[in-house]
């Protein structure tokens, strides 16, 4: 297999591994069960992954990094709108 089709398989499976949750919690409206580290930890890790790939000049890692970063962008974003004070 193609080494690019592999980053790219690879790329879109954990770019849209967080959508049933953010699907989830914009359905539901609870975010009781999300951690904040969590996200923030997540978040950190992908933006470097995207700075990483900006780097290399590696466009499926960028793509499918940014796109991650982004939805899980939207569920910090749900949490804060979402959790109970």
């Amino acid at each position: 297999m193609n080494e690019n089709i592999l980053g790219i398989i690879a790329g879109v499976l954990t770019s849209i591994s967080m959508i049933p949750q953010l699907i989830k919690v914009i359905r539901d409206k609870n975010v009781d069960d999300i951690s904040l580290v969590m996200l923030i930890v997540l978040i950190s890790g992908l933006s470097l992954w995207v700075w990483y790939g900006c780097m290399k000049n590696e466009l499926p890692i960028i793509l499918s990094n940014a796109f991650a970063v982004l939805v899980n962008i939207s569920l910090l974003v749900s949490y804060m709108i979402y959790r109970k004070s």
